[in-house]
Protein backbone atom coordinates (compact mmCIF):
# COMPACT_ATOMS: atom_id res chain seq x y z
CA UNK A 1 0.00 0.00 0.00
CA UNK A 2 1.46 3.31 -1.21
CA UNK A 3 2.69 5.61 1.75
CA UNK A 4 2.55 8.52 -0.48
CA UNK A 5 1.61 11.67 1.05
CA UNK A 6 -1.16 13.34 -0.32
CA UNK A 7 -0.58 17.06 -1.31
CA UNK A 8 -1.75 19.50 1.11
CA UNK A 9 0.71 18.67 3.21
CA UNK A 10 1.30 21.74 5.68
CA UNK A 11 5.52 22.11 3.65
CA UNK A 12 3.85 22.89 0.84
CA UNK A 13 5.23 26.11 -0.57
CA UNK A 14 1.96 27.57 -1.38
CA UNK A 15 3.23 30.92 -2.40
CA UNK A 16 6.11 30.13 -4.15
CA UNK A 17 3.80 28.28 -6.21
CA UNK A 18 1.67 31.13 -6.61
CA UNK A 19 4.56 33.17 -7.85
CA UNK A 20 5.03 30.40 -10.62
CA UNK A 21 2.05 30.49 -11.58
CA UNK A 22 1.99 34.40 -11.85
CA UNK A 23 5.24 34.54 -13.78
CA UNK A 24 3.33 32.56 -16.73
CA UNK A 25 0.66 34.93 -16.46
CA UNK A 26 2.53 37.66 -16.52
CA UNK A 27 4.70 36.52 -19.69
CA UNK A 28 1.54 35.14 -21.81
CA UNK A 29 0.05 38.85 -21.43
CA UNK A 30 3.68 40.32 -22.42
CA UNK A 31 3.62 37.86 -25.71
CA UNK A 32 0.18 38.73 -26.32
CA UNK A 33 0.66 42.48 -26.54
CA UNK A 34 3.78 42.22 -28.52
CA UNK A 35 2.21 40.28 -31.16
CA UNK A 36 -0.48 42.91 -31.33
CA UNK A 37 -3.48 42.04 -28.65
CA UNK A 38 -5.43 44.90 -28.58
CA UNK A 39 -6.43 43.14 -24.80
CA UNK A 40 -5.69 39.89 -23.58
CA UNK A 41 -6.71 37.75 -20.73
CA UNK A 42 -4.66 34.63 -18.68
CA UNK A 43 -5.69 32.35 -15.78
CA UNK A 44 -3.11 29.76 -14.77
CA UNK A 45 -3.89 27.14 -12.70
CA UNK A 46 -2.75 24.03 -10.61
CA UNK A 47 -4.15 21.14 -8.67
CA UNK A 48 -3.17 18.60 -6.80
CA UNK A 49 -5.20 15.56 -4.66
CA UNK A 50 -6.42 12.17 -3.66
CA UNK A 51 -9.39 9.71 -3.79
CA UNK A 52 -9.74 6.57 -2.65
CA UNK A 53 -13.06 4.84 -3.18
CA UNK A 54 -13.47 0.84 -1.12
CA UNK A 55 -16.24 -1.21 -1.69
CA UNK A 56 -17.45 -4.16 0.60
CA UNK A 57 -13.80 -4.04 2.66
CA UNK A 58 -11.68 -3.59 -0.32
CA UNK A 59 -10.03 -1.24 -1.98
CA UNK A 60 -11.41 -0.57 -5.06
CA UNK A 61 -9.71 2.63 -6.67
CA UNK A 62 -6.93 4.79 -5.10
CA UNK A 63 -6.07 8.28 -7.58
CA UNK A 64 -2.95 10.61 -6.99
CA UNK A 65 -4.02 13.36 -9.12
CA UNK A 66 -2.16 16.27 -10.39
CA UNK A 67 -2.69 18.91 -12.85
CA UNK A 68 -1.47 21.85 -14.34
CA UNK A 69 -2.90 24.30 -17.15
CA UNK A 70 -2.90 27.70 -18.67
CA UNK A 71 -6.31 29.07 -20.63
CA UNK A 72 -5.42 32.35 -22.76
CA UNK A 73 -7.68 34.72 -24.56
CA UNK A 74 -7.19 37.51 -26.77
CA UNK A 75 -8.61 39.98 -28.39
CA UNK A 76 -8.34 42.12 -32.09
CA UNK A 77 -10.49 44.64 -31.69
CA UNK A 78 -13.48 42.84 -30.70
CA UNK A 79 -12.46 39.55 -32.32
CA UNK A 80 -11.71 37.15 -29.69
CA UNK A 81 -9.48 33.88 -29.56
CA UNK A 82 -9.11 31.73 -26.80
CA UNK A 83 -6.71 28.75 -26.57
CA UNK A 84 -5.56 26.44 -23.60
CA UNK A 85 -2.83 23.74 -22.72
CA UNK A 86 -1.68 21.70 -19.86
CA UNK A 87 1.81 22.13 -20.61
CA UNK A 88 3.59 25.38 -18.55
CA UNK A 89 6.94 24.85 -20.52
CA UNK A 90 7.65 28.46 -21.85
CA UNK A 91 7.23 27.16 -24.84
CA UNK A 92 3.90 25.63 -24.34
CA UNK A 93 2.54 28.59 -23.53
CA UNK A 94 4.13 30.61 -26.29
CA UNK A 95 2.03 28.67 -28.74
CA UNK A 96 -0.67 28.50 -27.08
CA UNK A 97 -0.84 32.30 -27.25
CA UNK A 98 0.21 31.96 -30.94
CA UNK A 99 -2.79 29.64 -31.53
CA UNK A 100 -5.23 31.80 -29.85
CA UNK A 101 -4.03 35.48 -32.07
CA UNK A 102 -4.82 33.11 -35.07
CA UNK A 103 -8.08 32.41 -33.75
CA UNK A 104 -9.05 36.01 -33.09
CA UNK A 105 -8.05 36.93 -36.67
CA UNK A 106 -10.89 34.21 -38.23
CA UNK A 107 -13.41 34.76 -35.79
CA UNK A 108 -16.49 37.68 -36.43
CA UNK A 109 -16.66 40.37 -34.93
CA UNK A 110 -19.07 41.25 -31.27
CA UNK A 111 -19.90 44.34 -29.68
CA UNK A 112 -20.19 42.47 -26.45
CA UNK A 113 -16.69 41.09 -26.68
CA UNK A 114 -13.87 42.51 -24.74
CA UNK A 115 -12.05 42.27 -20.63
CA UNK A 116 -14.20 44.00 -17.89
CA UNK A 117 -14.30 47.66 -17.19
CA UNK A 118 -10.96 48.82 -15.13
CA UNK A 119 -13.22 50.25 -12.39
CA UNK A 120 -15.08 47.02 -11.87
CA UNK A 121 -11.87 45.37 -11.08
CA UNK A 122 -11.37 44.16 -7.88
CA UNK A 123 -8.98 45.86 -5.48
CA UNK A 124 -9.38 43.92 -2.52
CA UNK A 125 -8.48 40.44 -1.43
CA UNK A 126 -9.52 39.53 2.06
CA UNK A 127 -8.34 36.18 3.71
CA UNK A 128 -11.38 33.95 3.22
CA UNK A 129 -10.12 31.37 5.22
CA UNK A 130 -10.08 28.72 2.39
CA UNK A 131 -6.67 26.99 2.39
CA UNK A 132 -6.43 24.44 5.29
CA UNK A 133 -3.60 21.94 4.57
CA UNK A 134 -3.91 18.63 6.32
CA UNK A 135 -1.75 15.98 5.90
CA UNK A 136 -3.18 12.56 4.66
CA UNK A 137 -1.49 9.67 3.14
CA UNK A 138 -3.33 7.19 0.86
CA UNK A 139 -3.44 4.98 4.23
CA UNK A 140 -4.71 7.10 6.34
CA UNK A 141 -7.98 7.90 3.68
CA UNK A 142 -8.46 4.33 2.82
CA UNK A 143 -9.06 3.94 6.82
CA UNK A 144 -11.44 6.44 6.72
CA UNK A 145 -13.25 5.60 3.82
CA UNK A 146 -13.63 1.98 5.57
CA UNK A 147 -14.32 3.49 8.60
CA UNK A 148 -17.31 5.09 7.04
CA UNK A 149 -18.53 1.99 5.32
CA UNK A 150 -18.07 -0.59 8.25
CA UNK A 151 -20.38 1.80 10.09
CA UNK A 152 -23.13 1.65 7.62
CA UNK A 153 -22.66 -1.91 7.13
CA UNK A 154 -23.19 -2.66 10.88
CA UNK A 155 -26.61 -2.65 10.38
CA UNK A 156 -27.87 -6.42 9.64
CA UNK A 157 -30.96 -4.69 7.60
CA UNK A 158 -27.85 -3.77 5.08
CA UNK A 159 -27.54 -6.38 2.43
CA UNK A 160 -25.21 -5.24 -0.39
CA UNK A 161 -22.90 -1.84 -0.77
CA UNK A 162 -21.53 0.57 -3.36
CA UNK A 163 -19.00 2.04 -1.50
CA UNK A 164 -17.60 4.57 0.27
CA UNK A 165 -15.09 6.82 -1.23
CA UNK A 166 -13.05 9.98 0.26
CA UNK A 167 -11.36 12.68 -1.58
CA UNK A 168 -9.46 15.76 -0.98
CA UNK A 169 -7.34 17.73 -2.39
CA UNK A 170 -6.13 22.27 -3.19
CA UNK A 171 -6.31 24.03 -6.34
CA UNK A 172 -4.15 27.57 -6.87
CA UNK A 173 -4.94 29.64 -9.56
CA UNK A 174 -4.10 33.31 -10.55
CA UNK A 175 -6.03 35.25 -13.32
CA UNK A 176 -4.63 38.41 -15.03
CA UNK A 177 -5.84 40.47 -17.64
CA UNK A 178 -3.63 43.55 -20.16
CA UNK A 179 -5.50 46.01 -17.81
CA UNK A 180 -2.81 45.39 -15.11
CA UNK A 181 -4.98 43.39 -12.80
CA UNK A 182 -3.41 40.31 -11.22
CA UNK A 183 -5.27 38.36 -8.82
CA UNK A 184 -4.20 34.96 -7.31
CA UNK A 185 -6.10 32.20 -5.02
CA UNK A 186 -5.68 29.59 -3.44
CA UNK A 187 -8.45 26.85 -1.56
CA UNK A 188 -8.64 22.93 -0.03
CA UNK A 189 -11.46 20.80 -0.08
CA UNK A 190 -12.40 17.56 1.69
CA UNK A 191 -14.95 15.18 1.20
CA UNK A 192 -16.18 11.63 2.09
CA UNK A 193 -19.78 9.79 0.80
CA UNK A 194 -21.34 6.11 1.34
CA UNK A 195 -23.78 4.39 -0.89
CA UNK A 196 -25.85 1.57 0.87
CA UNK A 197 -28.91 -0.68 -0.47
CA UNK A 198 -30.66 -2.77 1.55
CA UNK A 199 -33.30 -5.38 1.12
CA UNK A 200 -33.98 -7.82 -2.13
CA UNK A 201 -34.54 -8.42 -5.52
CA UNK A 202 -37.37 -5.45 -6.64
CA UNK A 203 -37.84 -4.06 -2.95
CA UNK A 204 -34.21 -3.20 -2.63
CA UNK A 205 -34.00 0.21 -1.90
CA UNK A 206 -30.42 2.78 -2.17
CA UNK A 207 -29.24 5.85 -0.76
CA UNK A 208 -26.57 7.89 0.52
CA UNK A 209 -24.81 10.42 2.87
CA UNK A 210 -21.73 12.92 2.43
CA UNK A 211 -20.12 15.58 4.23
CA UNK A 212 -18.20 18.27 2.21
CA UNK A 213 -15.73 21.54 3.87
CA UNK A 214 -12.64 23.51 3.36
CA UNK A 215 -11.31 21.72 6.75
CA UNK A 216 -10.56 18.44 7.39
CA UNK A 217 -11.13 18.94 11.10
CA UNK A 218 -14.99 20.28 10.11
CA UNK A 219 -15.09 16.96 8.11
CA UNK A 220 -17.72 14.76 10.43
CA UNK A 221 -16.51 11.96 11.81
CA UNK A 222 -16.77 8.80 8.80
CA UNK A 223 -18.52 6.58 11.38
CA UNK A 224 -21.29 9.51 10.76
CA UNK A 225 -21.55 9.30 7.56
CA UNK A 226 -22.09 5.60 7.31
CA UNK A 227 -24.56 5.41 9.92
CA UNK A 228 -26.91 8.46 8.05
CA UNK A 229 -26.54 6.40 4.77
CA UNK A 230 -27.41 3.07 6.69
CA UNK A 231 -30.81 5.27 8.27
CA UNK A 232 -31.56 6.82 4.88
CA UNK A 233 -31.74 3.59 3.42
CA UNK A 234 -33.45 1.44 5.74
CA UNK A 235 -36.09 4.13 6.06
CA UNK A 236 -37.21 3.75 2.33
CA UNK A 237 -37.94 -0.33 2.78
CA UNK A 238 -41.14 -1.05 1.92
CA UNK A 239 -41.68 2.10 -0.60
CA UNK A 240 -44.93 2.41 -2.38
CA UNK A 241 -46.77 4.28 -4.82
CA UNK A 242 -49.56 7.62 -4.27
CA UNK A 243 -52.87 8.20 -5.84
CA UNK A 244 -52.18 10.99 -8.50
CA UNK A 245 -53.77 14.57 -6.45
CA UNK A 246 -53.29 17.43 -5.45
CA UNK A 247 -51.04 18.08 -2.11
CA UNK A 248 -48.62 20.46 -0.20
CA UNK A 249 -45.26 19.03 -0.82
CA UNK A 250 -42.18 19.72 1.19
CA UNK A 251 -38.88 19.39 -0.48
CA UNK A 252 -36.16 18.18 2.23
CA UNK A 253 -33.27 20.93 2.39
CA UNK A 254 -30.52 18.81 0.15
CA UNK A 255 -33.77 18.61 -2.40
CA UNK A 256 -34.53 21.89 -2.46
CA UNK A 257 -31.15 23.45 -3.35
CA UNK A 258 -32.58 22.44 -6.43
CA UNK A 259 -35.76 25.20 -6.67
CA UNK A 260 -33.62 27.47 -5.67
CA UNK A 261 -30.54 26.18 -8.72
CA UNK A 262 -33.43 26.56 -11.26
CA UNK A 263 -34.23 30.19 -9.91
CA UNK A 264 -30.62 30.77 -10.94
CA UNK A 265 -30.34 29.24 -14.09
CA UNK A 266 -33.39 31.19 -15.08
CA UNK A 267 -31.43 34.27 -14.30
CA UNK A 268 -28.26 33.93 -15.90
CA UNK A 269 -26.94 36.28 -18.87
CA UNK A 270 -26.60 33.37 -21.18
CA UNK A 271 -30.62 32.03 -21.01
CA UNK A 272 -31.74 35.85 -21.07
CA UNK A 273 -30.13 36.85 -23.92
CA UNK A 274 -30.55 33.80 -25.74
CA UNK A 275 -34.17 34.30 -25.04
CA UNK A 276 -34.73 30.69 -23.42
CA UNK A 277 -35.72 31.66 -19.79
CA UNK A 278 -39.24 32.39 -18.49
CA UNK A 279 -37.56 35.24 -16.67
CA UNK A 280 -36.44 37.34 -19.04
CA UNK A 281 -37.08 41.05 -18.47
CA UNK A 282 -38.98 39.98 -15.04
CA UNK A 283 -36.44 41.95 -12.84
CA UNK A 284 -38.34 44.14 -10.16
CA UNK A 285 -41.58 41.99 -10.26
CA UNK A 286 -42.48 39.96 -7.37
CA UNK A 287 -41.91 36.09 -7.51
CA UNK A 288 -42.32 34.72 -3.86
CA UNK A 289 -44.44 35.97 -1.16
CA UNK A 290 -43.22 38.92 -0.07
CA UNK A 291 -40.94 37.23 3.55
CA UNK A 292 -38.43 35.80 0.86
CA UNK A 293 -35.18 36.35 0.63
CA UNK A 294 -32.38 35.11 -1.54
CA UNK A 295 -28.52 36.06 -0.82
CA UNK A 296 -25.64 35.87 -2.24
CA UNK A 297 -22.24 35.99 0.24
CA UNK A 298 -19.01 35.09 -1.83
CA UNK A 299 -16.88 36.66 1.13
CA UNK A 300 -18.41 33.97 3.85
CA UNK A 301 -15.56 32.34 5.48
CA UNK A 302 -14.66 28.71 4.63
CA UNK A 303 -17.98 28.96 1.98
CA UNK A 304 -17.77 26.50 -1.00
CA UNK A 305 -18.40 29.01 -3.71
CA UNK A 306 -15.98 32.48 -1.76
CA UNK A 307 -13.86 34.33 -3.84
CA UNK A 308 -12.57 37.84 -3.96
CA UNK A 309 -13.01 38.12 -7.48
CA UNK A 310 -15.10 36.52 -10.32
CA UNK A 311 -13.23 34.60 -13.31
CA UNK A 312 -13.07 38.27 -14.96
CA UNK A 313 -11.18 39.80 -12.07
CA UNK A 314 -14.56 41.97 -11.57
CA UNK A 315 -15.20 42.39 -7.32
CA UNK A 316 -17.83 40.21 -5.96
CA UNK A 317 -19.76 41.77 -3.19
CA UNK A 318 -22.59 40.72 -1.03
CA UNK A 319 -26.22 40.87 -2.69
CA UNK A 320 -29.98 40.23 -2.26
CA UNK A 321 -30.71 38.46 -5.44
CA UNK A 322 -34.52 37.99 -4.12
CA UNK A 323 -35.78 40.30 -1.40
CA UNK A 324 -39.05 40.84 0.03
CA UNK A 325 -40.30 37.78 -2.52
CA UNK A 326 -39.13 40.67 -5.70
CA UNK A 327 -35.99 39.54 -8.01
CA UNK A 328 -34.03 42.53 -7.55
CA UNK A 329 -31.41 41.35 -10.73
CA UNK A 330 -30.08 39.37 -12.68
CA UNK A 331 -26.62 36.90 -13.00
CA UNK A 332 -24.23 38.44 -15.15
CA UNK A 333 -20.70 37.95 -16.82
CA UNK A 334 -19.20 41.20 -18.76
CA UNK A 335 -20.22 39.59 -22.16
CA UNK A 336 -23.77 38.63 -20.87
CA UNK A 337 -24.50 42.10 -19.24
CA UNK A 338 -23.46 43.93 -22.59
CA UNK A 339 -25.92 41.41 -24.42
CA UNK A 340 -28.31 43.04 -22.16
CA UNK A 341 -27.65 46.70 -22.38
CA UNK A 342 -26.82 45.85 -18.69
CA UNK A 343 -23.39 45.65 -16.22
CA UNK A 344 -21.74 42.89 -15.40
CA UNK A 345 -22.89 41.66 -11.76
CA UNK A 346 -19.60 39.74 -10.88
CA UNK A 347 -20.90 36.65 -11.52
CA UNK A 348 -18.66 34.95 -14.42
CA UNK A 349 -18.13 31.43 -13.62
CA UNK A 350 -21.86 31.96 -11.34
CA UNK A 351 -22.92 32.85 -8.33
CA UNK A 352 -20.99 32.02 -4.62
CA UNK A 353 -22.79 30.85 -1.84
CA UNK A 354 -26.13 31.42 -2.42
CA UNK A 355 -28.17 31.48 1.23
CA UNK A 356 -32.14 31.24 0.81
CA UNK A 357 -32.69 32.57 4.14
CA UNK A 358 -35.35 30.92 6.54
CA UNK A 359 -38.76 32.33 7.06
CA UNK A 360 -42.73 31.97 6.61
CA UNK A 361 -45.11 30.06 8.58
CA UNK A 362 -43.91 27.32 11.28
CA UNK A 363 -40.06 27.67 9.48
CA UNK A 364 -39.00 25.73 12.66
CA UNK A 365 -40.76 22.78 12.56
CA UNK A 366 -41.98 22.45 8.57
CA UNK A 367 -42.81 18.39 9.17
CA UNK A 368 -44.60 18.77 12.45
CA UNK A 369 -47.14 21.03 11.14
CA UNK A 370 -47.75 19.61 7.56
CA UNK A 371 -50.97 17.86 8.47
CA UNK A 372 -51.58 15.58 4.85
CA UNK A 373 -49.03 15.55 1.96
CA UNK A 374 -45.64 14.53 0.32
CA UNK A 375 -41.89 14.86 2.16
CA UNK A 376 -39.52 14.92 -1.09
CA UNK A 377 -36.11 13.42 -0.53
CA UNK A 378 -34.98 12.68 -3.74
CA UNK A 379 -35.92 14.06 -7.43
CA UNK A 380 -34.66 12.91 -10.18
CA UNK A 381 -34.95 13.40 -14.41
CA UNK A 382 -34.52 16.52 -16.55
CA UNK A 383 -37.86 17.40 -16.91
CA UNK A 384 -37.71 21.36 -16.22
CA UNK A 385 -38.05 24.01 -18.69
CA UNK A 386 -36.36 27.34 -18.14
CA UNK A 387 -38.14 28.41 -21.23
CA UNK A 388 -41.58 28.10 -20.07
CA UNK A 389 -41.12 27.06 -16.26
CA UNK A 390 -42.45 23.78 -16.51
CA UNK A 391 -41.54 21.72 -14.03
CA UNK A 392 -42.39 17.93 -13.85
CA UNK A 393 -39.62 15.46 -12.29
CA UNK A 394 -39.44 11.99 -10.73
CA UNK A 395 -39.89 12.03 -6.92
CA UNK A 396 -39.14 9.66 -4.02
CA UNK A 397 -39.65 10.51 -0.34
CA UNK A 398 -42.49 9.84 2.19
CA UNK A 399 -46.28 10.29 2.57
CA UNK A 400 -46.99 12.89 5.77
CA UNK A 401 -49.99 12.59 7.64
CA UNK A 402 -50.81 14.33 10.88
CA UNK A 403 -47.24 15.75 10.83
CA UNK A 404 -45.52 12.17 10.52
CA UNK A 405 -43.80 10.36 7.92
CA UNK A 406 -46.33 7.51 7.29
CA UNK A 407 -44.48 5.45 5.04
CA UNK A 408 -41.80 5.38 1.82
CA UNK A 409 -42.97 6.96 -1.30
CA UNK A 410 -41.29 5.62 -4.98
CA UNK A 411 -42.01 6.25 -8.62
CA UNK A 412 -43.95 9.08 -8.42
CA UNK A 413 -43.61 12.11 -10.24
CA UNK A 414 -44.45 16.22 -8.70
CA UNK A 415 -45.21 18.70 -11.66
CA UNK A 416 -46.13 21.99 -11.49
CA UNK A 417 -44.61 25.15 -12.98
CA UNK A 418 -41.71 27.42 -11.44
CA UNK A 419 -43.94 30.74 -11.89
CA UNK A 420 -46.54 28.80 -9.31
CA UNK A 421 -44.00 27.21 -7.40
CA UNK A 422 -41.92 30.12 -6.61
CA UNK A 423 -45.08 32.11 -5.87
CA UNK A 424 -46.82 29.05 -3.74
CA UNK A 425 -43.78 28.83 -1.31
CA UNK A 426 -45.06 28.09 2.18
CA UNK A 427 -42.11 28.64 4.07
CA UNK A 428 -38.37 27.66 4.32
CA UNK A 429 -36.99 25.22 7.15
CA UNK A 430 -34.06 27.21 9.59
CA UNK A 431 -32.19 23.59 9.55
CA UNK A 432 -30.31 25.09 6.57
CA UNK A 433 -28.08 22.75 4.59
CA UNK A 434 -24.71 24.61 4.38
CA UNK A 435 -22.83 21.56 2.87
CA UNK A 436 -21.86 23.38 -1.04
CA UNK A 437 -22.42 26.63 -3.24
CA UNK A 438 -26.45 26.84 -1.87
CA UNK A 439 -27.41 26.96 1.46
CA UNK A 440 -31.22 26.41 2.01
CA UNK A 441 -33.52 24.94 4.76
CA UNK A 442 -36.36 22.27 3.33
CA UNK A 443 -38.93 24.34 1.35
CA UNK A 444 -42.52 23.64 1.54
CA UNK A 445 -44.75 24.49 -1.10
CA UNK A 446 -48.70 24.63 -0.94
CA UNK A 447 -49.50 22.69 -3.58
CA UNK A 448 -48.47 20.71 -6.69
CA UNK A 449 -49.62 17.87 -8.87
CA UNK A 450 -48.62 14.16 -7.57
CA UNK A 451 -48.59 11.59 -9.99
CA UNK A 452 -48.88 7.96 -8.94
CA UNK A 453 -51.06 4.59 -9.30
Amino acid sequence: MSDQSMVTQPQLDREAELDALEAHVHEALRRARKAGASGAEVSSHSSQGLSVAVRLGEVETLEHMQDKGVSITVYMGQRKGNASSADLRQASIDACVDRALEIARYTQEDSSNGLADPELLATEFPDLDLWHPSRMDARAAIERALACEDAGRADNRITNSEGASVNAGLGLSVYGNSHGFIGRSAGTNFGQTCILLAGEGDGMQRDYSYDSRRNLEDLEDPELTGREAARRTIRRLNSRQLNTGEMPVLFSAEAAKGLAGHLIGAISGSALYRNASFLKDRAGEQLFPDWLNIRERPHLLRGAGSAAFDNEGVATRERNIVASGVLLGYVLSCYSGRRLGLQTSGNSGGVRNLLVEPGGEYCDDLLKNLKSGLYVTEVMGQGVSLVTGDYSRGAAGFKVENGELAYPVEEVTIAGNLNDIFRNVVAVGSNLDCRGNIHSGPILIRSMTVAGE
